[in-house]
């Protein structure tokens, strides 16, 4: 079996990575391989063909491929909230909360995880055309192999752009190098309160696996609750795996973001969550009408989600 994510060198979808490289899917008698799919949209294309059985990514971009959430269901959850950080160069001076630097500025994001910045621009008051706000892939990201997060740190460092939106990863390391500010982390408070919300690092599955073998996903989802108490037991173990799949000097940084990622560790999928996705998603036009949980949920397995 195939699980998908968007990004690799990063600790966005770590629990599915972690689950994966500690044999936790293999403890459940899953043979699952990790597949790097950029963007997140093709990830959940990939799933709907049958070319991966689970995408682990942004939960609200599983809309790319199953509109209205038709075909498709979350499994659970990989961490709470909206994970993506907006990080400015650092000569320009902004300090954290100051949503109002955007103004006049190039900033990358990646497709669909892009949705996020905008609407929470909009809610913070900034009219991206009124005030000259240009939000668009980063350069060189597009390439088969490339790990998003990181492209855009080498993008600000080298003046391709002001600012992006992005992983934990790409932010430590713009941060380290001096040529980053963080501006907004959403999960830590900034912003405005919906934004939490708006999506969150999921695992999730077609209606076709789900139907045909519950004992899969039900398996799956065990996988990914006890890497994230592996994780939340022994935060070093992230540095296992990042020596396995990362370059040397991300592969140093990785038990600390976990570590900093461990309270929000909770593979629960929240009627609240939901709720506070789709409208985000009306509010973009990638919804039409009000979805119910369990159309969007696998409710059923539940009672999984706590360790």
């Amino acid at each position: 079996m195939k699980l998908a994510v968007p990004d690799l060198i990063s600790n966005s979808y770590f629990p599915a990575v972690a689950a994966v490289e500690l044999g936790f899917f293999k403890e459940e008698g899953l043979d699952v391989s990790l597949e790097l799919v950029f963007p997140v949209d093709r990830a959940y294309e990939a799933m709907r063909d049958g070319a991966v059985d689970f995408v682990g990514g942004s939960a609200h971009s599983a809309l790319a491929a199953f509109p209205d959430w038709r075909g498709a269901k979350l499994l659970c959850a990989q961490a709470q909230g909206m994970y993506w950080f907006l990080v400015m160069r650092a000569d320009i001076g902004a300090t954290r909360g100051d949503v109002g630097v955007v103004r006049g500025r190039r900033i990358g994001a990646a497709p669909w995880v892009e949705m996020g910045l905008r609407r929470l621009l909009i809610e913070a008051g900034i009219d991206l055309q009124r005030d000259a706000v240009t939000i668009a892939p980063v350069p060189g990201a597009s390439g088969a192999g490339v790990n998003f997060g990181l492209t855009a740190a080498k993008a600000l460092e080298d003046g391709k752009i002001d600012g992006f939106w992005a992983n934990g990863m790409g932010t430590e390391v713009a941060v380290r190098r001096g040529v980053g500010t963080v501006i907004l982390d959403v999960r830590r408070g900034d912003g405005p309160k919906p934004c939490f919300n708006y999506t969150m690092a999921s695992l999730a599955a077609t209606d076709r696996l789900i139907d045909s073998s519950p004992e899969t996903a039900a398996a799956a989802i065990r996988a990914i609750v006890k890497a994230q108490t592996a994780l939340r037991e022994g935060p070093g173990r992230a540095a296992e795996v990042g020596r396995k799949l990362f370059p040397p000097n991300e592969s140093a940084l990785i038990a600390e973001l976990i570590r900093r990622d461990l309270p929000f560790y909770d593979a629960s999928i929240s009627p609240d969550f939901v709720a506070g996705m789709n409208q985000f998603a009306r509010d973009f036009g990638i919804l039409q009408g009000d979805i119910p949980y369990d159309k969007v949920v696998a409710a059923r397995f539940a009672g999984l989600w706590q360790s």
